[in-house]
Formats: structure tokens, C-alpha cells, sequence
């Protein structure tokens, strides 16, 4: 009996699914012929799905409006984009078709949105939340937006000192800001630290708003931000700091008549493995029952719910494909495929913070399969990666080096942080350069269109950033 890479994939999980399918053999990525976009522009290449990020937007606010309509719940809801996550214009732009507001992270952001509305891209009645540390040049930018007409622009406190700061900047104009305070959560056990960072420390929160926010009228408090860095999950750990921080805006609700929203910081997974689940519609139904009951027990109005999804929004719409080059047999038991560009620059989650993806062949699913590591082209340690969720190990068809076609290999849902950690167009790791990178999108007919977004970086470009000057040699050698 052969044992198949199919019959394999077919046994283990429901297939095809969601997003993957087999096409004559080849692997569809969305109905995205990837053995098209191979023999047309070869590997390694990054491409990026726009019309899943819509998907995925419609989708987490369906859920939220039918649960809140069914709650009979009074607050809206609102989906933020986090352009940390992917800064590239034609990702920000996708999202925006489907009428999103946008978090903020650093002062850079700023000039980022001022580019998106110089473009028509947003305009002034946009909700902007920003988040992360305010440096001097942060508040700057963000009230230089309220100059222009930005009036839903608010400012998360990261710290009490922020307050001052704002305050200084905006004595004497006729402005006031929109305000949130972020709540520092407990970490959870196997953390390094206890209490994060990032926030203020919840038993100060109440007493900040009195003794400071509430004596000031150039500024008013309109949210409460809660973020946990793990993300919305069914466990003790989420449940347990969500219901400390509803307590919270209880408190804060009771004396400030402006707090409005609550925010939800911390995203939903997305699907790292074909074996994934996840209840969407049960956790937006708890986390709009659980709002809508302490509202109810306390007397208090229900807030608006905001979320912040980056990862969510665009993860699934990210895949990288590469060819194997070699099988390299070291022991008896392990084995090597060697791709022709480097995991660490193209997956950069994948070494430093361990982060899974769906990896699945592109060819050769009628091939019998065998377990493998696959290897990067650098020198480093650390390039590969072997860490999938069948036992933590990595199933492939078996490498024929004398078929003439090679075995071509993806990791799909690869859309969030990868470039934003990287660095892309700069200098990677051994010089490798950047893939190619495709931006596939439908017309008004529904059918694919492809385009080069970038081109593979070239050695001269590399060089250039370094400080060489232009090698005659090179242009000799031609």
C-alpha cells in the first residue's frame, strides 16, 4: 500500500478547507493557482491575498453586530486596524475599504495618516486611537491633527506622565483632547514579569481620574483600554483580567459621565495549522453577554466596544513559497531540505518568538512522504525550522533529485509582523536578499490579477545602503 503525502493530509484533517484546495495536483491558495504563479515568476516569492483582509473585517463585525443585536445591547462597535502589524499602503488601503478606523503605535504612524488623508484615503471624522508611549514628538504630531480637523483622535495614557506632557502642549489652544486611559494587566505565570509594562497600575487608575484627568478641561476622558498580549482566549487567565478590568470601568463609569468605550486591545488567533479551531462567534458572545450584564447589575450605560485587530486582519493573507534545492541525509534520522532563501529573514516569528505557520507542499502530493527539518541558505544556526503541529514534526513528500521538477514547498498565513520585524528592502542576515513580493487582488469580475509589488533586491542595492560605491567589475563581468 503506498502511503501518500495526500493520504496523509486526508486521514489527519478535514481537506480541503478554508483557503486550500488541490487543483490537478497543485496546491490552490484561495483559488490562487500557485503553480501558475511559479512558472511565471519563479521562487522564492512573498505574495499577499488582498481580498482575504476584507473577509476577515466583514467577518469579526458580523459577529459583534448580530451578538449585540441579539443582546439588545446599546453600545456599537467599532473595528480598529493596527498598522504595526503592515504598514505597506495597498494593505492599510484594503482595510480601509471596509470603513475601519485605525490605532496608532509611535510618533511615525502619524505622518503615515497625514499621507493616507494628503491621498483621500481617510478624512477628518476618522476614530484614531493611539497607543504606545507618547514621546515629545508623538503628542506633537497628534495635535498638530487636531489642528487639522482630527476631532476623533484619542490619546491612550501608557503612563500618568503623559497627562503633564499633552497638557504642557496644548496650554493656551483652543483645544480638547479626547482621552483613554490603558490598564496594566498581570502577565501570565510563565512570563519573565509579573505586571506588564505597558499601562497604568490598576489600583491607581480611579484615583488619577479624580485627583488629575477631571481637573483639567483641555482634556476628557472617553475610553478605557484593556489589552491582553496573548490575545482573546478561552481560558482562566483571559477571563480572569477581562472581568477585573469591566470592574474597573464600573468604578471609573460611575464618576465620569464622557467614558464611553471600552477597548479591547489583544487580538483573535488566526489559523496557524490545518488542525485549528476556534470559536469566534462563542467568544464575541461572551464578551458582549459579560459587558452587557455588569452594565445591567450596576446601572451604568453599556460602552461602545472597540477592538484592535492586526494580526487577525491581515495574517491570512500572507503566504511565502520556495523550492528545495537539496536533501541532505545527516544521521540516520534526520533529514534536511535546503530552500533557496533564509527562514530567519522571510519568517523572522518563526526562530524568534517560536510562532507556527501552515506549511504545506505544492507538488507531489502523490509522492510517499517522510519526516524532515528544512533549512535555510545562511550560515546560522538558527536558520530552519521544524516546528509543526503533528507531534511538532514536519511530514513532506520525499525529495527525488532526478525529477525533473523540484519540490516546491509554502508557508501560508504569513501576512502579519514578518516584514515589520525583518526590515524589508534593507539588509538581511548573509546578505540574502528580500523575495520577490506579488500582490494578487480581484477585478470587478471576480477574476485574479497579479502584480510585482517588488522585484528580488539586487546585490548593487544591498551594497549601496552599505556605503560601497558601484563595483565597475561587476558591470564588466555582465
Amino acid at each position: 500500500m503506498k502511503n501518500t503525502y495526500f493520504d496523509l493530509i486526508d486521514q489527519s484533517y478535514y481537506f480541503p478547507q478554508d483557503g486550500f484546495d488541490l487543483r490537478n495536483g497543485y496546491l490552490t491558495f484561495h483559488g490562487i493557482s500557485l503553480k501558475y504563479l511559479i512558472k511565471k515568476y519563479g521562487t522564492p516569492f512573498r505574495l499577499t491575498y488582498l481580498p482575504r483582509i476584507g473577509e476577515q473585517i466583514k467577518k469579526a463585525r458580523n459577529l459583534f453586530n448580530r451578538s449585540i443585536k441579539k443582546n439588545r445591547y446599546k453600545g456599537k462597535y467599532y473595528y480598529c486596524y493596527c498598522t504595526k502589524c503592515c504598514h505597506f499602503s495597498h494593505v492599510i488601503k484594503a482595510a480601509l475599504r471596509e470603513d475601519v478606523d485605525i490605532e496608532t503605535s509611535s510618533s511615525f504612524d502619524i505622518d503615515l495618516i497625514e499621507k493616507l488623508y494628503e491621498d483621500g484615503d481617510i478624512d477628518r471624522n476618522r476614530i484614531l486611537i493611539h497607543n504606545g508611549y507618547k514621546t515629545e514628538e508623538y503628542i506633537e504630531k497628534i495635535i498638530k491633527l487636531y489642528k487639522l480637523g482630527f476631532k476623533n483622535s484619542i490619546i491612550v495614557l501608557d503612563s500618568k506622565t503623559e497627562l503633564d506632557r499633552i497638557l504642557k502642549k496644548v496650554e493656551g489652544l483652543d483645544i480638547k483632547i479626547k482621552i483613554g486611559i490603558r490598564i496594566a494587566i498581570d502577565e501570565e505565570a510563565q512570563s519573565a514579569y509579573y505586571t506588564s509594562r505597558l499601562g497604568i497600575r490598576q489600583s491607581e487608575v480611579l484615583s488619577f481620574y479624580k485627583n488629575e484627568i477631571r481637573k483639567s478641561r483641555q482634556v476628557e476622558l472617553k475610553m478605557m483600554h484593556f489589552f491582553v498580549d496573548s490575545g482573546i482566549k478561552d481560558n482562566m487567565y483571559y477571563w480572569g483580567e477581562f472581568q477585573k478590568a469591566l470592574k474597573i470601568f464600573v468604578e471609573l463609569k460611575k464618576v465620569c459621565k464622557s467614558l464611553k468605550a471600552i477597548n479591547l486591545g489583544g487580538g483573535f488567533p488566526i489559523r496557524n495549522n490545518l488542525g485549528f479551531e476556534y470559536d469566534y462567534e462563542y467568544m464575541i458572545k461572551e464578551i458582549v453577554g459579560n459587558i452587557s450584564d455588569i452594565c445591567e447589575s450596576e446601572g451604568i450605560d453599556e460602552p461602545d466596544i472597540f477592538t484592535e485587530f492586526g494580526k487577525y486582519s491581515v495574517g491570512e493573507s500572507g503566504a511565502i513559497i520556495f523550492s528545495v534545492l537539496e536533501h541532505k541525509q545527516q544521521n540516520d534520522a534526520e533529514q534536511w531540505y535546503m530552500i533557496d532563501n533564509s527562514l530567519m529573514n522571510t519568517i523572522p516569528d518563526a526562530w524568534s518568538i517560536f510562532e507556527k505557520f501552515i506549511l504545506l507542499p505544492i507538488n507531489k502530493w502523490d509522492k510517499e512522504y517522510a519526516r524532515v527539518n528544512i533549512g535555510g541558505i545562511s550560515c546560522d544556526h538558527s536558520d530552519y525550522y521544524n516546528s509543526e503541529d503533528m507531534n511538532q514534526q514536519i511530514y513532506l513528500p520525499k525529495y527525488d533529485p532526478s525529477e525533473k521538477e523540484p519540490l516546491f514547498i509554502g508557508f501560508f498565513h504569513t501576512g502579519a509582523y514578518q516584514d515589520s520585524i525583518s526590515g524589508y528592502g534593507g539588509i538581511k542576515h548573509c546578505l540574502i536578499p528580500s523575495p520577490k513580493h506579488i500582490i494578487i487582488d480581484r477585478d470587478e469580475k471576480g477574476d485574479f490579477i497579479d502584480t510585482v509589488y517588488r522585484n528580488e533586491q539586487k546585490v548593487e542595492e544591498m551594497l549601496q545602503i552599505l556605503g560601497y560605491k558601484a563595483s565597475v567589475w561587476s558591470n564588466e563581468s555582465e
